[in-house]
């Protein structure tokens, strides 16, 4: 793991101990990251700083990496968004924190990451159902006809409805890309992608 963040550290051309990584529990628990220092921030998936030169990680295989910046305030954040998270309001209380620190919702640009998409994201009806119900726009259907969810669609909903208005997307589905990008769901057991965010 750590030669792997060697690489990424190189890759990104920031110095490894300037990483800041979220532990990633499936919750909604947001850090603000002032200092390097912190390889890790236990019990969040989602990081905010204001703080130029630190470089915000989360990492996924299917669920969702979300970036966040406001770069009139100077306020930048990562957000792991798995369909638990998204029904816990990761997002929203991602959003709250940049406020805190400034950012407006208006002013902020979302970039959403590769994840599973609402054709491959197979779920029971009922947890599709009780998903929707919390983020509207997320129910889909797979190419079968069976109950999935759209975890990009339904975060660029709860991001447009919080008021941000600049929502883009790269890297679409983890799990019809093999060759490209992880998928948890398709291999069972694989690597991560990483989704990055740094203030000048």
């Amino acid at each position: 793991m750590d030669a792997n963040r060697h690489l990424f550290a190189a890759a990104a051309g920031v110095a490894v101990e300037f990483l800041v990584f979220a532990e990633q529990v499936h919750g909604s628990g947001v850090a603000v990251v002032r200092a390097p220092g912190a390889r890790a921030v236990a019990g969040v998936d989602a990081l905010v700083t204001a703080t130029p030169g630190l470089g915000l990680v989360v990492l996924s295989a299917d669920c969702l990496g979300v970036l966040l910046v406001d770069p009139a305030a100077g306020v930048a954040a990562a957000a792991h968004a798995g369909r638990r998270g998204l029904v816990s309001g990761v997002l929203q209380a991602t959003l709250a924190v940049m406020g805190e620190l400034g950012a407006t919702a208006a002013g902020t640009t979302a970039v959403l990451g590769p994840a599973a998409c609402g054709r491959c994201y197979e779920l029971p009806a009922e947890l599709a159902d009780a998903v929707e119900a919390a983020v509207p726009g997320a129910r889909s259907t797979t190419r079968q006809g069976t109950a999935a969810v759209d975890l990009a669609a339904g975060a660029a909903g709860l991001l447009r409805a919080q008021g941000v208005r600049a929502v883009g997307a790269v890297g679409g589905c983890t799990i019809e890309q093999p060759s490209l990008l992880f998928s948890y769901r398709r291999s069972g057991r694989t690597g991560r992608h990483a989704a990055f965010v740094r203030l000048a």
